[in-house]
């Protein structure tokens, strides 16, 4: 990759901490792991676990004493180029993507207890029966947004913990990101504060309705799985822009919508994956 560095619409050295204390470095994984399976195996090992009951844990929250260790963007700039090359390696090619994954620093996104695995290409629990989603589908997902051409307005369904909107915020021009959970809501916004990303807006609400006010939208992704895509995300393409989402229950596969007319859309269905499952309303 190049050694030009890029940066957010603010420079990331502002969040910068002084502290020389670096997280343990990750071990590496064979294959990629997708997320519900993570969450079931990594909720027994979480920060706040109940003793002796394996999976139950309290709401993620942000706890102040990681503060520097979170921050700290030097001790994890190696981890992130690996991160990236290994994302190269897994099949993704589109080298704005690639740089976006490398300068996002994704230990601000973990639970402190998981600090470890920040860099490892695995998805984590974050409290409410959601995870953060493994780099690698992050950043196919995001390259099969973009395809061949710039993205203007993007939309992202289920923010989580906020990851995959600040990797998005650096390809597009405009994000805009809804959460259905409010404490996740409230998370993601403290995880996105110190990097104070100017083009990101952030909305609490139910994603299956989308942005009406703000559409149409050069593209959209979902965070998580429903049986088909809701019929209000797809009139609030744009006419030539796609949408990228997993579709299905117990099987699930990635899906391409591209808006074609008015009133025409054409499919393509790609590889499989496992997603939590995409829900109405608001929590």
């Amino acid at each position: 990759m190049s050694e030009k560095r890029s940066q957010f619409p603010l420079p990331l050295s502002s969040v910068t901490g002084g502290s020389t204390r670096k997280p343990a470095a990750p071990a590496p994984v064979a294959t990629p792991q997708t997320a519900t399976q993570n969450a079931r195996e990594n909720n027994q090992h979480r920060a706040g676990a109940a003793p002796g009951v394996p999976g139950t844990a309290k709401p993620a929250s942000v706890q102040p004493q990681q503060t520097v260790v979170r921050s700290d963007l030097a001790a994890t700039e190696a981890p992130r180029r690996a991160m990236a090359a290994r994302t190269a390696r897994q099949g993704v090619k589109d080298a704005q993507v690639l740089a976006a994954l490398e300068i996002v620093p994704r230990h601000m996104f973990v639970e402190p207890g998981m600090l470890a695995q920040a860099y490892v290409d695995i998805s984590l629990p974050i409290g409410h029966n959601q995870t953060i989603s493994q780099p690698y589908i992050v950043a196919r997902m995001i390259e099969l947004l973009k395809g061949s051409g710039p993205l203007r307005r993007v939309l992202e369904i289920g923010t989580g913990c906020g990851y995959q909107a600040a990797v998005l915020s650096f390809v597009a021009q405009e994000v805009y990101s809804i959460e259905r959970i409010k404490p996740l809501h409230e998370l993601a916004k403290a995880n996105l504060r110190p990097l104070r990303i100017a083009n990101l807006r952030l909305q609490y609400g139910d994603g299956m309705l989308g942005l009406p006010q703000v559409a149409p939208f050069d593209g959209i992704i979902l965070a998580a799985a429903g049986l088909e895509v809701p019929r209000a995300l797809l009139e609030q393409l744009a006419i030539g822009a796609r949408l990228v989402a997993p579709v299905g229950a117990q099987v699930q596969h990635l899906q391409r919508i591209t808006r074609t007319g008015k009133a025409e859309w054409t499919s393509e269905t790609l590889e499989a994956c496992h997603f939590v499952p995409l829900r109405p309303g608001i929590a």
